[in-house]
């Protein structure tokens, strides 16, 4: 068996490449790009399958990908780098950014009740709670329908053709889901956290992200859209088993609402280079974005027992995970049906994008590819072949 530095066998790596070889020949997926650090060596980088099937053009190791929520731990750092610098505290209430969410309800429906009935919050939501998604707003666009998604499908919230302030101005008014800081449900937390980021910072959020993030790690291909110049590397999907393409966000263009929660492209080595930041205390190169605190404080727990039985709760978490500050946590060892260790930090993207970071195997696993309706089977793929290469 031939085992590298890092600890990992080749023969093992080996099977990570046939078992995505073997999705492709099934139609399943087009391509992937995949990576995996450990020990601070990069032990394996392959790009396999197409980039684009339909134009019979192979996948590169530099094509980029729709990220989707992968954006969501870019937008957190961008706020843990306000924290740092003394501009906002994670206790400050979000109205104190943006006044239409002063004075917000929640959405109730009593058992057996046709009428919703609003109810004031007991606190006000605060810019921890988007941080962890205890905010109360959620997603329409997810799962079941329930009274609150009505109310922001009836207000078209998830519309992208207005501005952030736009749109982060017309969701404080809608009622939340949830009493503020009570549960954890996956929504447009992290979106209104790129907003106050704006206000704070008096930038856009995608000069505050290039100036302080992006270019500092040299992640030059980490933006909101594609350049013109570079929509050729840009990974597409396949049909489905239904025969249809899944519709994916448009990105040849600048978009005219900056979505700090899912709206920017990237690449397995521009995460990667992210990743190792985090693994890292927050420094790489010679760039410091964040201090080791600040790091060790995002990647830990901030739910406890508040709840998550929710569908987002379920499916995102699931047993023996709990959630950071931009992460989902390993909690326990053996609860969860994938492998990894007690305090590995991780989270993906709808069209198939994830990432994890395992501080005590000194490993980072990144998985680009660009199939929503293959993205659970994949993302469980990816993480049991990934630790069973590991031999020393």
């Amino acid at each position: 068996m031939t085992t590298t530095k890092s600890g990992l066998s080749a023969e093992r790596l080996d099977r990570i490449t046939a078992a995505f070889e073997a999705g492709i020949a099934a139609g399943r997926i087009a391509g992937a790009v995949l990576a995996i650090r450990r020990r601070g060596e990069t032990a394996y980088f392959e790009a396999v399958g197409y980039r684009d099937k339909a134009a019979d053009d192979a996948m590169a190791k530099d094509a980029i990908f729709r990220i989707y929520s992968m954006t969501k731990p870019l937008t957190s750092v961008a706020a843990m780098i306000l924290v740092e610098r003394g501009q906002m505290l994670l206790g400050d209430p979000v109205a104190k950014y943006l006044p239409s969410f002063a004075g917000q309800q929640v959405a109730v429906q009593e058992p057996g009740a046709s009428e919703l009935r609003l109810e004031r919050v007991r606190r006000p939501a605060t810019i921890q709670d988007l941080l962890r998604h205890t905010s109360g707003l959620i997603y329409d666009q997810l799962f079941e329908t329930t009274p609150a998604k009505r109310l922001y499908r009836e207000a078209g919230i998830s519309t992208t053709r207005e501005t952030l302030a736009q749109k982060i101005d017309r969701l404080g008014r809608l009622p939340l889901a949830h009493q503020p800081g009570e549960v954890f449900e996956y929504g447009y937390s992290t979106d209104v956290l790129g907003r106050v980021i704006e206000i704070v910072s008096g930038r856009v959020l995608d000069d505050f992200i290039a100036a302080e993030i992006t270019h500092p790690l040299q992640m030059v291909d980490t933006a909101f859209f594609v350049p013109p110049a570079e929509i050729h590397r840009l990974a597409e999907p396949v049909a489905d088993a239904a025969g249809k393409i899944p519709p994916l966000r448009k990105v040849a263009e600048p978009p005219l609402m900056l979505s700090g929660g899912g709206g920017m492209v990237g690449t397995a080595s521009d995460y990667l280079r992210f990743c190792t930041m985090l693994l890292n205390g927050g420094a790489l190169d010679g760039a410091q974005i964040l201090g080791a605190k600040t790091v060790a404080y995002m990647t830990a727990d901030h739910l406890g027992d508040r709840r998550r039985d929710n569908s987002t709760g379920r499916y995102l978490l699931g047993p023996g995970h709990g959630f950071g500050l931009g992460f989902s946590i390993r909690l326990a060892a053996g609860e969860s049906d994938m492998p990894g260790s007690v305090g590995d930090f991780s989270w993906g993207g709808l069209a198939g994008t994830q990432f994890w970071v395992d501080p005590r195997e000194q490993l980072i696993a990144v998985m680009m590819i660009q199939q929503p309706n293959e993205f659970t089977d994949y993302w469980r793929l990816y993480r049991n072949l990934v630790y069973q290469a590991i031999v020393a």
